[in-house]
């Protein structure tokens, strides 16, 4: 499939905000909470998964996209895609705690928050990958050698970053101790969604111009499969046992389920099967059972059983709800 110039501009202008929906928590909370960023209104909600509540909705930078979890799950950072900064979310208070500017760099949108404290975000607006050492606040940037650097991945070891570059149509392989561009992988037209294998092995990448899903061997660089999947593939995640590799399809309104270790399209599982709904963002529950769905253009998240391969519920948001973070909080004593 051909990229449509008239979907790209939607996309693209989908973070205009429509003014401060925001409300503050009744006191601390607690439990399994939801954290979603609401990019049209420039907000992120934090939802009990258990009754559906939504606790609180709090005020973001500029356009919030991509959502990381701390190690210690105590704490949550939103970029802000249409500015400079990243917001650090206390979850039990459910208030922000920090903002931190990540100037020049700019267009902040995949995050990550490593085991080592670090948190990893790529820069589109100056096509680099922005490191902050959460311990100082200290920040530093490498240029990724692509045009629309987006999304990105990091090995198990937290050794190497793998940034998808939209406009180059390339993955750029980056050393994060020392920011050396090691190789640049040529991923189709237009990739975007990645992710990394938990034993580090094998770089998932959806290409969503085509409608394919490529796998790269990483020691070698080779790509070693590339697999039909749903229309407009614009996320990759991979299950906790790591047996089954699944697409986000924006266009299809559908999952695309790959077995990971044969290399091959299993299942294929509805969420809209609507292009309007602007399926997107996707993330697992820890055990596997459950991903989680956002369905940005109807401004809520669906919960997706994996063994009945259906859907059975549903969470309101704010507008434009995409980013996605799921952690736990235990009640203070």
């Amino acid at each position: 499939m051909k990229l449509l110039v008239p979907l790209i501009l939607l996309l693209a202008s989908c973070g205009s905000a429509a003014g401060s929906t925001s409300f503050e928590a009744d006191g601390p909370i607690s439990g399994n909470i939801l954290l979603t960023g609401n990019k049209g209104e420039d907000t992120v909600s934090l939802i009990d998964l258990d009754s559906g509540t939504e606790l609180a909705r709090l005020e973001t930078g500029s356009q919030p996209h991509e959502i990381a979890i701390s190690p210690d799950g105590q704490r949550a950072a939103v970029v802000a895609y249409g500015g400079t900064s990243i917001d650090i979310i206390d979850v039990a208070a459910a208030a922000i705690s920090q903002t931190i500017d990540i100037a020049p760099n700019s267009r902040p949108h995949g995050l990550l928050w490593l085991v080592d404290n670090r948190l990893v975000a790529t820069t589109e607006g100056s096509d680099t990958l922005t490191i902050v050492d959460m311990d100082d606040a200290g920040v530093s940037a490498m240029p990724t050698g692509g045009e629309g650097s987006h999304m990105v991945a990091v090995s198990p070891d937290t050794s190497r970053a793998y940034v998808a570059n939209m406009r180059s149509g390339t993955v750029s392989v980056l050393e994060l101790a020392t920011g050396a561009l090691l190789a640049t992988w040529e991923a189709g037209e237009m990739p975007e969604g990645l992710a990394v294998s938990s034993d580090g092995t094998t770089l998932w990448v959806a290409d969503r111009a085509n409608a394919t899903l490529f796998a790269f061997d990483t020691t070698s660089g080779e790509r070693i499969a590339e697999i039909a999947v749903g229309q407009f593939p614009i996320r990759v995640a991979i299950s906790p046992d790591g047996a089954t590799v699944v697409t986000s399809n924006l266009m299809s309104g559908n999952l695309s389920l790959i077995d990971a270790e044969s290399r091959t399209l299993n299942r294929t599982i509805p969420v809209s099967s609507s292009a309007g709904t602007r399926q997107v963002t996707i993330l697992f529950s820890d055990d596997g059972r459950t991903l989680y769905v956002a369905e940005t253009g109807r401004n809520r998240i669906a919960t997706v059983d994996m063994e009945r391969g259906e859907v059975v519920r549903h969470y309101a948001a704010g507008e434009d709800s995409d980013g996605l973070g799921i952690t736990t909080i235990t009640p203070a004593d």
